[in-house]
């Protein structure tokens, strides 16, 4: 496997199977490749396009998407060892994370509807400014993380670990879904 260091590749539509390290990726069209088993480690991603790609046991060490899409994307599949990923002002829509370690991962700004969480582990992870409609938590460690300006999600905390977390009081009926109740 072949190794790329301190590199920008912009506007490129295809990634070959090597190891990319300290690369910038700019606007690029990766949507619906087959990104397996690709190495990454301390890359960012800005302003690209990654939308139902193929991570099947891809390493994402320390990995920062900037205004990206990645609708569709099946997080679970990739690598579990050292995952460690960042999302600013991104669209996330319809992918999953289930049952993936997470921990402390920041959500900036970004959309995440319809997204699968279940049995992930998002201890300490930060959701500043997302949308989280239809989204789903169901056995998701979510102790110390931060909602407080997060919008649209609906998780129940019997299902949850939810110890420490932050909510907004706006947002608290987020908590009450499954009451069917009326807060005012």
């Amino acid at each position: 496997m072949e190794l790329f260091q301190d590199q920008t590749f912009e506007k490129i539509t295809t990634l070959p199977l090597w190891e990319y390290e300290n690369c910038h990726f700019l606007s690029c069209d990766l949507s619906e490749c087959d990104l397996s088993q690709i190495r990454l480690i301390d890359c960012v991603f800005d302003k690209c396009n990654l939308s139902m790609a193929k991570v099947w046991s891809t390493s994402m060490q320390h990995i920062n998407f900037v205004d990206c899409k990645l609708h569709g994307i099946e997080w679970s599949q990739s690598a579990a060892f050292l995952f460690e990923v960042s999302f600013r002002d991104s669209l996330l829509d319809f992918g999953s994370f289930s049952g993936i370690k997470m921990q402390k991962t920041e959500f900036t700004g970004c959309h995440i509807t319809e997204v699968n969480f279940a049995q992930a582990d998002l201890t300490g992870s930060i959701f500043d400014r997302c949308d989280l409609t239809g989204s789903i938590f169901q056995n998701t460690v979510l102790e110390k993380s931060d909602f407080t300006t997060a919008y649209g999600y609906a998780l129940d905390p019997e299902q949850n670990k939810i110890k420490k977390a932050l909510f907004s009081l706006e947002w608290i009926s987020g908590l009450l879904v499954k009451y069917d109740i009326i807060v005012k």
